[in-house]
């Protein structure tokens, strides 16, 4: 049995960038190509091999594309597709509403599983 399609594209737009991880990277690669280790260090807290396995699930979904520049050294970069960058448009309205809304969504967090005060 198949489900149909529902009105709402969110099952769409997290299929491809899902997860903690991906959004951030993409964020990360908004103004232009990356180097690996550039973006190890920005996406705070994500371990290498995490970052491998996102890049590589974003690179096929062809939301970003992976440059290997054949140098030693080698050289590599990431960089986002024209695709790509209509999803990074979709996420930064919800980018500046966590900006808006820290404070907030900071207390809250805070008694995430803790009994209510009555």
């Amino acid at each position: 049995m198949s489900v149909p399609p529902s009105d709402c594209g969110l099952d769409v737009a997290l299929a491809i960038m899902g997860g903690k991880w991906k959004p951030l990277i993409l964020y990360h690669l908004r103004s232009g190509p990356r180097r690996f280790g550039d973006l190890k260090r920005t996406v705070a807290g994500i371990s290498e091999k995490v970052l491998i396995q996102q890049l590589r699930e974003l690179a096929s979904a062809e939301v970003l594309v992976r440059r290997d520049y054949g140098e030693v050294p080698p050289k590599v970069d990431y960089t986002v597709t024209p695709f790509g960058m209509t999803l990074i448009e979709a996420l930064l309205p919800l980018c500046e509403w966590g900006v808006r809304n820290r404070t907030d969504a900071s207390a809250i967090s805070n008694f995430e599983g803790k009994p209510e005060r009555g």
